[in-house]
């Protein structure tokens, strides 16, 4: 084999090689990034939950939801429209168990979760 085929050879071999770690790499830093941001929406959901809605589904702890999610939607963007940040108080109270969650969330996304939400019986 002459040194050039061979060197062609060598450097497909390496950027093979090199494109399994590259892929690898980004599909851990994605599933990292679903899990942070479920555990998030979780903290944020329990935090309404706990200080705003004192638990409770007054008519005054909706206005104040809708306020807040304005506010959080015109900082952050569209993950914290009106209709997210009630699924994120729904979230923390179907999931109230902060134990099990990061296991879940490193397996489920926020998706999966939002999937969930409709069931009637309790998964947990």
């Amino acid at each position: 084999m002459s040194d050039i085929k061979k060197y062609d050879l060598d450097t497909i071999s390496l950027v093979k090689e090199i494109s399994v770690l590259i892929e690898e790499s980004k599909q851990h830093v994605s599933k990292v990034a679903n899990s942070s941001l479920t555990l998030l929406f979780w903290h944020v959901g329990k935090r309404i939950n706990d200080v705003v809605l004192k638990n409770q589904r007054a008519e005054y702890g909706k206005q104040i939801v809708g306020t807040v999610a304005r506010q959080l939607e015109n900082k952050y963007g569209r993950n914290f429209t009106e209709k997210n940040v009630r699924r994120m108080t729904k979230f923390a109270q179907d999931f109230s168990d902060l134990n099990i969650l990061p296991p879940l969330a490193a397996k489920l996304t926020w998706s999966h979760f939002v999937e969930l939400f409709p069931l009637k019986s309790k998964l947990i």
